[in-house]
């Protein structure tokens, strides 16, 4: 008995089809957000391998390499919660996760638009294997204007903050064509 024999072709079969240039496309887009979440990784290893927490190394008069954690969400939102914002915001990274696969299937032709979700998809990914594995995500960027601290981020928080930054960018680029 075929799939035919039901009417419905699995989506995941789309991947193997040979007149398709979808998974071509799709792999693109999972390339690029391999690549940030391996930098992501990558980094947050180096840093806890190589700093104490709390320890600040300046690199030029504005920028420290400094190691800290994050059991909140952006800028420690929730960072004071009981714990229960762990699996809270690991969910929403999963569901996220999810979604933003979906969309790159979706609109596997519209370039900047992948581009952009791929950049959220590694950012995202980083932040949630650190939430899943450590109870936190390791931040350490830390960017200052005298005594005024930004709050410390990652390789994925930037990752997502482009993202976001070229979805914006592309929603008033597909406005104005």
């Amino acid at each position: 008995m075929g799939r035919e024999s039901y009417g419905i072709t699995p989506n995941f079969l789309i991947l193997f089809a040979d007149n398709n240039t979808y998974p071509m496309k799709l792999y693109y887009s999972l390339t690029i957000a391999l690549i940030v979440l391996t930098l992501d990784l990558a980094t947050k290893y180096w840093i806890e391998s190589n700093l104490v927490y709390g320890q600040q190394i300046p690199v030029i008069p504005f920028f420290n390499l400094v190691l800290t954690y994050n059991t909140g969400a952006a800028f420690s939102f929730l960072n004071d919660a009981a714990g229960w914002q762990r699996w809270f915001l690991s969910g929403i990274a999963l569901i996220a996760s999810i979604v933003i696969i979906f969309l790159l299937r979706k609109h596997a032709n519209d370039k900047l638009f992948c581009i952009a979700l791929s950049f959220i998809l590694g950012g995202a990914l980083g932040n949630l294997w650190d939430r899943i594995t450590l109870g936190h995500v390791v931040d350490f960027l830390d960017f200052y204007l005298s005594n005024y601290h930004w709050p410390a981020f990652n390789i994925a928080d930037s990752a997502i903050s482009i993202g976001a930054g070229l979805l914006i960018y592309d929603s008033f680029r597909s406005k104005n064509s």
